[in-house]
């Protein structure tokens, strides 16, 4: 089925145009502002929500047409319940396959420069419209030979806007993200380097491969055959997998022994990644995965993946033991080694920081910490989005004089919160397995 957004006939490339786009969205928003202020003088007890909901939409629609960097970073802050108003979390959300589509002769072009023929020269039928489109890039449909494909076709420009579209989104992650400037300069340079992955489409089909063929045992598990010699830097082919995204299947309304299939599948697959491959599928949101018949899911997109280094595992899941071995000058060492405390801090600063992030890793580790768990118990997803709310408002955080946390954690936190909501969503009960040292 097509996407039924209209189509884009052109996409800013230049820096000129892109900074053109954000001005221009900044002002709406800066317009929004007014007449909502102007109302409250009217009316003292009006509420932010269309406020919300029309800086959403101008943001949204700037960030949809420039695509690229700067709309998978709303499609990232939207899988956090946590950070975002649910205005912006709906707008964001359509970013993970519901984006406005480009024109076919843009995707024409983007073939005559890597093949040197059109997609009609190569394959056999060729959808002239997107089925999907995301942030990065839009699928089209393809069959040759009797067999079907997905085509997965990267936007004009975007791999060379990444690094200008980050320092111009900027402004628009402090407000939304409620960060400061020295946590948010931080993870920039991890984010950048994970989107710069995500363009490299070479590089995908490597990983793909790489990880779909270690996963392979997983039950209920599918993934697609990738075919270099039809991909190239900005396109990849892929066989084509039947089924529904995550949330029209959960339309349906599948048996709970069918939703915990599919959550026990999702939870393996990340396992094996995290604690034996060391390298994780690390942008979880359910436009990645389908589920196809006899209730198997099917992983569709490894754009972005995040290799995780030995210190950085070691410690990292040392502190979600539930019964940790640790000596205090052990725990305190991981906690300078993550990041988390410094030696600028005051032994006030150091106490405080320590027993915020135990908190926070005690309650991200607590599906770890019994045989099975119950992720359709909301009242643990509240715990969690409580403690983040205290966190994005304490003063402490506001006023630090760093970033407190790896950079290395950016994704795996991203990774395990995803994961997470994804199982919530799916209402799954699963039977939690993990490595035996953290056992």
């Amino acid at each position: 089925m097509s996407s039924s957004q209209p189509e884009q006939n052109h996409i800013p490339t230049s820096k000129v145009q892109r900074a053109s786009k954000f001005i221009g969205a900044g002002a709406k928003v800066g317009g929004n502002y007014i007449k909502h202020y102007a109302k409250k003088m009217v009316n003292p007890s009006l509420s932010k929500e269309e406020l919300h909901n029309s800086n959403a939409e101008d943001i949204y629609a700037s960030l949809s047409e420039l695509k690229g960097s700067a709309l998978k970073v709303a499609q990232m802050m939207s899988m956090d319940k946590n950070i975002l108003p649910q205005a912006y979390q709906d707008k964001f959300t359509m970013a993970q396959y519901s984006a406005p589509p480009l024109s076919y002769p843009l995707v024409v072009r983007t073939f005559q420069k890597a093949f040197g023929v059109a997609p009609e020269g190569m394959f056999d039928t060729f959808t002239t419209s997107a089925v999907n489109a995301a942030s990065i890039g839009q699928v089209h449909k393809a069959t040759k030979n009797g067999k079907t494909f997905a085509v997965k076709v990267q936007y004009p420009g975007v791999a060379d806007s990444v690094t200008s579209d980050l320092r111009m989104v900027k402004p628009f992650a402090y407000r939304l993200l409620n960060m400061n400037e020295k946590e948010m300069d931080h993870y920039m340079e991890e984010v950048e380097e994970k989107l710069l992955e995500e363009t490299d489409y070479k590089l995908e089909v490597k990983r793909s491969t790489e990880i779909s063929q270690a996963c392979s045992h997983i039950p209920h598990l599918n993934f697609p055959t990738y075919y270099p010699e039809l991909s190239s830097e900005r396109i990849i082919t892929m066989d084509w997998l039947e089924g529904d995204h995550l949330k029209e299947w959960l339309q349906t309304t599948p048996p709970q022994e069918a939703l915990n299939q599919i959550g026990q599948a999702l939870w393996d697959f990340y396992h094996h990644q995290v604690h034996n491959l060391k390298k994780v599928h690390a942008d979880p949101h359910p436009g990645n995965f389908i589920v196809q018949e006899n209730v198997t899911l099917g992983v569709i997109d490894f754009g972005c993946v995040k290799v995780i280094p030995e210190d950085f595992y070691r410690g990292y899941f040392s502190l979600i033991r539930k019964d940790s071995l640790l000596n205090e000058d052990e725990l305190n060492q991981i906690f300078f080694d993550l990041d988390f405390i410094s030696d600028l801090d005051s032994a006030e600063e150091q106490a405080y920081f320590k027993g915020v992030f135990k908190e926070m890793i005690s309650l991200l580790g607590k599906p770890f910490h019994s045989e099975a768990f119950d992720f359709a118990d909301d009242a643990y997803f509240s715990q969690i989005y409580s403690l983040g709310d205290r966190v994005a408002r304490d003063k402490m955080f506001r006023n630090s004089r760093q970033a407190r946390g790896s950079r290395h954690g950016l994704f795996i936190n991203r990774t395990y919160f995803g994961l997470y909501s994804l199982l919530n969503q799916l209402g799954a009960h699963i039977n939690t397995t993990k490595p035996d040292w953290l056992k």
